[in-house]
């Protein structure tokens, strides 16, 4: 932060007097010249991207740009969780209007307190909150549920082939029990097979 003073001859730095009452003399200055006080301290690529990365704006990103952006996500976050609150005191609002609505309920909000209504409600808002299956939905279950089924029958038959064959020895005790339940197994595959879709 010198002053330079400049004359005929060129950029200067006055002479300056010490402590001990001496004087400094004059020094002339190049053009382009910095003192080493004045010249900024190295910094390395990678310490320059961790200093970026710590004032949250991307590398390369204007500040004022990145603020704007900031402020925009926050105002669309906000405006999310106060939807999601109005969704969820609705909800609420129509469960304790539903429990006293049933006189059975408000018997057991009388007989066991606050434990009761809170297990009231929360058994409301299940059902409120349960979405509808469609019989695509049911149809795609079963389908599921028959296929596992007749996987497992398969895996069966392959230990039985296995036990057929004289490795009984290799088998472990979680396969001889599957073994065992093959009857219980065909009997579920049976009861999804001929029970009609809903």
């Amino acid at each position: 932060m010198s002053t330079y003073l400049e004359s005929d001859k060129g950029k200067f730095i006055p002479a300056t007097k010490r402590p001990d009452g001496t004087w400094r003399k004059a020094r002339r200055v190049k053009d382009g010249y910095v003192p080493q006080e004045e010249v900024p301290l190295y910094e390395s690529k990678g310490k320059q991207f961790v200093a970026q990365r710590q004032t949250g704006v991307p590398p390369g990103m204007c500040p004022l740009v990145a603020a704007e952006l900031k402020k925009a996500h926050e105002k669309k976050e906000k405006a999310k969780v106060q939807k999601v609150e109005r969704q969820t005191t609705a909800t609420t609002a129509s469960a304790v209007t539903s429990t006293k609505a049933t006189p059975s309920m408000a018997k057991n909000k009388i007989g066991h307190g606050k434990e009761s209504e809170i297990s009231v409600l929360s058994n409301t808002l299940d059902g409120a909150l349960k979405l509808t299956t469609d019989g695509d939905e049911v149809e795609v279950d079963t389908a599921k549920q028959i296929k596992k089924l007749r996987k497992k029958i398969r895996e069966i038959e392959q230990i039985e082939s296995k036990i057929q064959a004289g490795d009984v020895n290799k088998l472990d005790k979680d396969q001889l029990d599957k073994v065992k339940k093959k009857p219980e197994i065909l009997k579920q595959l049976r009861k999804i097979e001929e029970s009609p879709l809903t």
